[in-house]
């Protein structure tokens, strides 16, 4: 497992950081964890050399947390580093915030985070974040030894307002999204480097793109991977690209498999992991330009929309919108598309409050979105 250095501390964290958000489920429609599951792909991890364990208040409802507190039972945690995010959403009053902080560190059965993170400050949470005080409440939590490094996250929608964020206060570090897809998005590369700039280290998030790097690669896009002088996966290149920046210092990826633990790992292992040769580059330049021209909507399924009100799956709805354009609008869709959701709320369904759009990361037109899925496949 290659390793880089927390500059302040001299601590060593894993280039692979375990993010659990995308756990094993008990079926695909459910949001109930398999416990036995994921407490051998988390363990599997840490012996394998991860020590960055990455969580949050509302994945798997809550769950994921208390998953952690299982996988890291019989001595697991005190090999990594945990990692935890305040949901700015859910403040209502100033007590909200010792409840919640409380409440995590009563699910993960620590009296400690290391890693503490101001989840997603952004255009709409960033009110509830000045008028809590929420960096003077993380900052009290830290003179208390409850919290060792203050840091935040951030879906916002330009690098001005991450810039603004990221010069009021004396962060710790940082986590963005950043893939070869969102170069330019949100924070961007122009975020990752001002970040470097006032040395403050870079957790990347959604590196895959929630997995859209790699599952179904459109034809056009293997013909190009193919062309590579060194054959690798399609996660592989993704790895590869957000982890040749120095300013980074550790990867998440949302695990679902232990295919997938065992893959990366494997990918985290090799000491060339991290060096991109200018004709390397060059092809995922490439491979960016090809895909940018297939995707319509970059959404990840974070499933920070949900739940609909109108029960919709709205992230498999877009996904089923996006394949219509990455396969050249076969009809065979069409099939799928009410095979698929035969049973369950249809795009017609949709009432347009646009609840999802304020909860959206990406800030899609979902909407909009659900309009054109219905046109399309009813």
């Amino acid at each position: 497992m290659q390793y880089r250095t927390f500059e302040k501390t001299g601590e060593k964290i894993s280039a692979l950081g375990f993010g659990a958000m995308r756990l094993p489920t008990i079926t695909d429609n459910s949001p109930k964890i398999d416990v036995d599951a994921a407490v051998k792909m988390v363990r599997s991890a840490i012996d394998a050399g991860v020590n960055y364990i990455d969580t949050a208040y509302v994945y798997h409802a809550g769950e994921s947390e208390v998953l952690l507190k299982a996988a890291l039972a019989d001595g697991y945690r005190e090999k990594v580093f945990i990692a935890d995010k305040f949901p700015l959403w859910e403040l209502t009053s100033v007590g909200d915030l010792e409840r919640v902080f409380s409440e995590q560190l009563a699910r993960l059965g620590t009296d400690h985070i290391d890693f503490y993170l101001v989840h997603n400050i952004d255009e709409g949470n960033s009110a509830n974040f000045y008028k809590y005080s929420v960096y003077d409440f993380v900052k009290q939590k830290q003179a208390e030894g409850k919290i060792k490094h203050v840091g935040f996250s951030t879906h916002g929608e330009t690098f001005e307002f991450f810039k603004n964020i990221i010069d009021e206060f004396p962060w710790e570090f940082v986590q963005i999204q950043l893939n070869y897809m969102d170069k330019e998005y949100q924070a961007g590369v122009k975020g990752l480097h001002y970040a470097g700039e006032k040395n403050i280290p870079v957790i990347i998030m959604e590196p895959l793109k929630g997995g859209k790097l790699t599952d179904n690669i459109p034809p056009t896009i293997q013909k190009l991977w193919a062309e590579a002088d060194v054959k690798r996966s399609p996660a592989d290149w993704a790895f590869r690209w957000a982890g040749n920046f120095p300013e980074v210092l550790t990867i998440l990826s949302g695990m679902s498999t232990q295919a997938q633990v065992d893959e990366n790992v494997a990918i985290f292992s090799d000491i060339e992991a991290f060096g991109l040769s200018d004709s390397e580059a060059s092809l995922i330049d490439r491979v960016s330009f090809e895909y940018n021209k297939l995707i319509p909507y970059s959404c990840t399924a974070c499933k920070y929309c949900l739940p609909c009100p109108a029960s919709l799956s709205i992230p498999d709805l877009i996904s089923i919108r996006n394949s219509w354009s990455l396969y050249a609008e076969n009809p065979k869709m069409r099939a799928d598309y009410y095979f698929n959701f035969e049973s369950g709320a249809r795009a017609s369904d949709c009432v347009h409050c646009k609840e999802c759009e304020a909860k959206c990361p990406q800030h899609l037109p979902i909407s909009d979105i659900m309009t054109e899925v219905q046109e399309i496949f009813e």
